[in-house]
């Protein structure tokens, strides 16, 4: 049975004291902030980047081969039924790992890439429909199969073990617990540096998009409806946000969290249908088509090249750091809203269902900037350039019917995307400092209001300073991957152990 939570008041307080450290130190002097924030950002990338792409790749296959063997069939969560439905529980999934970034980054990135086309296919002509393949196909890499498998799989079926088969505290360190022991829960100085660079890890990859959503949204109202996009404004839209958050926070996964994915994916479907309607139709299903197929041809290749190293730390590795720093609170999370599922249910939904929707997704937004960009040099390659993700995003509303209307429901779902992903990640540290899955009501709206104050006073710094929280995952990513890599192994022990309990296979 699972032993009453208590209040974990020194990793409370040393890893919210580490975000107001950071508060402070980008007040007296952000460039020196910022210097050693790149300092280390180019460290983690240099001496961790190869073992980031192994380690992405060694979790995706891994769960395939659980999910598609007879160990498939084992069921987590100590239930014979799934707690949500489907639908309920698919949009959780999209919602809160997905986010916000991939709203304005599905019109951004690909363009990015359409525009230079990456170090491995530079052989292509920049611009040109050849290079459309290879710039959705890049996307596809750093948002798709691996970037989730990595977020949601084989941590997750660790932890839904640890916790509601063996009742020990739903926190990053059980991840710990087959190669430690119970000694990691006993005043553990490992166990408690475990739980401390998990929370600081998501609470910055957390801030940054909700500094992010007040300088994009401030672009949009500016854009649409000329609300000046200053400080002031975009401190309301952060308010805004929080206040959403707070309250779906309070509320708990089975009210408030799902509400807003179920409203989320509805806007979202929506959206996407009526871009794929009123845009370039044929042209988008021909090109997700094609990438689909070129970033299959080429997955493995991608997955680990390793030649343009400047390039890589700009992108693939920054993706993969910003990732698996998010990794043990969103096993946190998936292990909560999965209760009842099996684990090829978990990794199909994860590792396969959910990429392609995402991969679809940048197709219809990132495809149809593509669409333009050929038909007219520069309508979304000049406004990204000179004015950044947001820009983008308003540059190709702008060529399509109904495209006020079309920005404006940008605007919503991206607000709602980061709203979820901000109370998801209030939950998981929620958890991680009581160790139940029930946390304390009032130690979730504060941390939802901890990272909207933080994203707040970062603004008022800089710009910068926002950038420089968002790098800092990266860094915190180094020791979160160490964390990661036992569940290579004791994943599929721990399904091998569940089946013969289950009578799956025979005990031998």
């Amino acid at each position: 049975m699972e032993k009453k939570s208590r209040m974990d008041w020194i990793t409370f307080s040393i890893s919210g004291g580490i975000l107001i450290l950071f508060v402070l130190a980008s007040v007296w002097d952000d460039q020196i902030t910022g210097q050693w924030i790149n300092e280390s950002f180019n460290f983690s990338v240099k001496y961790f980047g190869a073992y980031w792409q192994v380690l992405l790749l060694a979790t995706f296959v891994i769960g395939l081969i659980l999910a598609f063997s007879k160990y498939g069939k084992v069921r987590l969560g100590n239930l014979v039924k799934p707690e949500n439905d489907n639908y309920r529980w698919i949009s959780m999934i999209l919602c809160t790992l997905l986010a916000g970034g991939g709203v304005f980054w599905a019109a951004a990135e690909p363009m990015y890439h359409f525009i230079t086309t990456p170090p491995l296919f530079s052989g292509m002509e920049n611009g040109t429909m050849e290079a459309a393949f290879p710039a959705m196909a890049q996307s596809f890499l750093h948002w798709g199969f691996l970037a989730w498998a990595i977020l949601g799989t084989l941590a997750t079926i660790v932890l839904m073990y640890a916790h509601y088969h063996k009742g020990y505290p739903l926190k990053p360190r059980t991840l710990l617990f087959p190669l430690f022991g119970k000694k990691i829960f006993r005043k553990s100085v490992i166990g408690t540096i475990t739980d401390i660079v998990s929370i600081v890890s998501v609470a910055a990859g957390t801030i940054g998009p909700v500094g992010f959503l007040g300088l994009q949204v401030g672009y949009g109202l500016q854009e649409i409806f000329g609300i000046p996009d200053t400080f002031f404004t975009q401190s309301l839209i952060i308010i805004f946000l929080v206040v959403i958050a707070s309250i779906s926070a309070a509320t708990g996964i089975e009210r408030g969290i799902q509400l807003l994915s179920r409203i989320n994916v509805g806007f979202v479907v929506v959206l996407m249908v009526a871009m794929l309607i009123l845009g370039p139709t044929l042209f988008i299903i021909d090109l997700f088509i094609g990438s689909q197929g070129f970033y299959l041809q080429n997955f493995l290749t991608m997955s680990l090249y390793r030649v343009d190293q400047g390039w890589l730390g700009y992108w693939t590795i920054f993706f993969w750091g910003w990732f698996i720093g998010y990794g043990p609170m969103m096993a946190i999370f998936m292990s909560r809203i999965s209760r009842g599922r099996t684990i090829r249910q978990l990794i199909i939904a994860v590792s396969i269902i959910a990429p392609i929707v995402s991969n679809f997704w940048f197709t219809v937004v990132g495809g149809s900037g593509i669409f333009y960009e050929m038909q007219n040099g520069g309508s979304v390659s000049t406004a990204l350039n000179e004015s950044g993700m947001p820009a983008a995003v308003m540059a190709i509303m702008n060529q399509i019917p109904l495209g006020f209307l079309l920005s404006v429901g940008f605007i919503i779902v991206t607000i709602i995307f980061v709203a979820t992903t901000t109370d998801s990640m209030s939950y998981t540290v929620a958890v991680t400092l009581s160790g139940t899955d029930e946390p304390n009501r009032f130690i979730r709206v504060f941390w939802a209001l901890m990272f909207g104050v933080v994203a707040v006073c970062l603004l008022a710094i800089g710009e910068g300073s926002i950038t420089a929280l968002q790098n800092f995952i990266v860094v915190t990513a180094v020791p979160v991957s160490i964390l990661l890599l036992p569940a290579l192994w004791d994943a599929p022990k721990i399904a091998a152990k569940m089946a013969r309990e289950q009578k799956i296979v025979k005990k031998k």
